[in-house]
């Protein structure tokens, strides 16, 4: 492999191993952020327990946070996952999200109130296996709300109440009277009776104390909600575990998930100007700022879905060996097709890959609700890309920031400019060149390697070219066959 080949990987391969290992230290690094991200081992106990913290409104940061915990809990074995709840609620969609993912863990899940579990926290506390308290604690008021916190209209309403019941009964058939439970803190227009006793009348909604979860109804007794009241979730697990029962292990919501969420929201945008940005670091020669700006923002792109607890790093290896065979194609095998064609097959399944939801020792479902989104987002980058190149090709001034990304000979058209005759061309020097019409079938030296683009000397004077077949090397003895835009055409004269 050349020089030229080895820069030109070196300097993208870089940039885009640099970004995911920040990714891994980040997004996995809730370990070691300053809000104390991971919080090792308590007691030598047998059952691993992950504690998450779902801690103000439920947006999609803290979506991701539960997601990639409940991932690496399960990748590492625990046997529980704690939800730490104090929430006033948030959005429905985020809400079913997590309740699916919680309903994925293969080990217990429970909820500690600590000390507010309103609205989309009572929804999502119920998907869990135990629901435990603090003496302070409550849950409830669940109905659903428009996004600013008004009423939304009565039909609207009743098809959401309608759906979330449904759900949430789909959920906990068998777990006593949580589905009647939550059904009375989102639907007021539900009387809530157990026997003769009415829990909760119609015209409002049931919140709950700690002290009115736990009390007991039927035969036999059954409390109504609560598993247990407790000082501080360590007690919660020491009276669940015992006292040495346990290991902890805690995650925080970081910068890192905030950052994801943005980062998400713009995939197809970053996919698009990063891959367009290989395609010209690759098309070009010298210059490596194409090759840094394309890795740093397609390892944003993959940092951002490792963090949001979607594939992990393993897609962008998958990537790097995409980028690797069509440099391979273009640099050592041109117009072999082959490793080009796997190298940009790869480099897309990679960046679908990277959005798919994958649990440890699962198989991801390749169905239509899985990889719809997935495919729009890399469909839509690759029509950014186009878009961008062409408006790079109509709009960005002529000059030798031009001459030098070559992006019209690159995209594959000449704009408009004679197939043949070389007339008014620019050599590299950037003084006219008139009269280079003589310059077909003359000869000259490669002053640089053509891989397919370089430049050459011919007649004295320097110009951008490209290797008409295969590639050259430095010193190489070239004959001018044509031209293609502002740039020779050359191919090499056997001595």
């Amino acid at each position: 492999m050349t020089l030229f080949l080895l820069r030109k990987l070196v300097v993208f391969l870089g940039a885009l191993a640099i970004m995911s290992g920040l990714g891994v230290a980040s997004g996995r690094g809730a370990e070691r952020d300053v809000s104390s991200a991971l919080v090792s081992t308590v007691s030598n106990g047998p059952v691993g327990v992950w504690v998450i913290p779902v801690r103000d409104v439920i947006a999609k940061p803290v979506f991701y946070v539960i997601r990639r915990g409940l991932k690496q809990a399960e990748e590492a074995g625990a046997k529980a996952v704690v939800l730490d709840m104090n929430t006033p609620g948030g959005e429905l969609g985020v809400t079913l999200e997590i309740m699916k993912a919680l309903d994925k863990f293969s080990g217990d899940t429970l909820v500690y109130v600590n000390d507010e579990a309103i609205s989309a926290g009572a929804i999502i506390s119920s998907v869990a296996d135990e629901i435990h308290f603090a003496p302070k604690g409550i849950i409830g008021a669940a109905a659903a709300v428009s996004g600013g916190g008004e009423d939304i209209a009565e039909t609207m309403k009743q098809k959401i109440n309608s759906y979330l019941a449904a759900k949430v009964l789909s959920f906990n058939e068998g777990k006593g009277y949580r589905a009647q439970v939550v059904k009375a803190m989102m639907n007021a227009d539900y009387e809530f009776k157990i026997g003769d006793t009415v829990i909760k009348p119609k015209g409002e909604l049931l919140t709950l104390t700690a002290v009115g979860a736990a009390r007991t109804y039927g035969e036999p007794p059954v409390a109504l909600l609560s598993a247990g009241t407790h000082e501080s979730l360590e007690a919660m697990l020491t009276s669940k575990y015992g006292v040495n029962g346990y290991t902890l292990t805690r995650l925080e919501v970081t910068w890192s998930e905030r950052l994801a969420s943005g980062l998400t929201a713009a995939a197809p945008i970053l996919m698009g100007l990063g891959l367009l940005a290989i395609f010209i670091e690759f098309k070009t020669p010298g210059f490596g700022v194409f090759g840094v700006a394309g890795g740093v923002l397609l390892a944003l792109v993959f940092f951002g879905h490792y963090t949001a607890g979607l594939s992990g790093h393993l897609p962008a290896l998958v990537f790097l060996l995409g980028v690797s065979l069509v440099a391979m194609e273009i640099f050592l095998f041109p117009g072999t097709i082959v490793p080009g064609v796997m190298g940009v097959a790869l480099m897309l399944s990679a960046l679908v890959w990277s959005m798919l939801d994958v649990w440890p020792d699962k198989m991801p479902r390749l169905d239509g609700d899985t990889l719809t989104m997935p495919l729009l987002n890399v469909a839509l980058a690759v029509v950014v890309a186009v878009m961008t190149a062409v408006a790079l090709g109509r709009f960005l001034p002529k000059g030798w920031f031009w001459d030098k990304m070559i992006l019209k000979t690159a995209m594959g058209g000449d704009a408009g400019l004679p197939a043949s005759g070389m007339g008014g061309s620019v050599g590299v020097d950037g003084r006219g060149s008139e009269g280079v019409d003589d310059l077909f079938g003359a000869v000259g030296v490669a002053v640089s390697v053509l891989r397919p683009m370089g430049e050459v000397e011919v007649s004295g004077r320097r110009y951008e070219a490209r290797a008409d077949l295969g590639a050259l090397e430095r010193g190489d003895a070239v004959r001018v066959v044509g031209r293609a835009g502002r740039t020779l055409i050359v191919t090499s004269e056997v001595k």
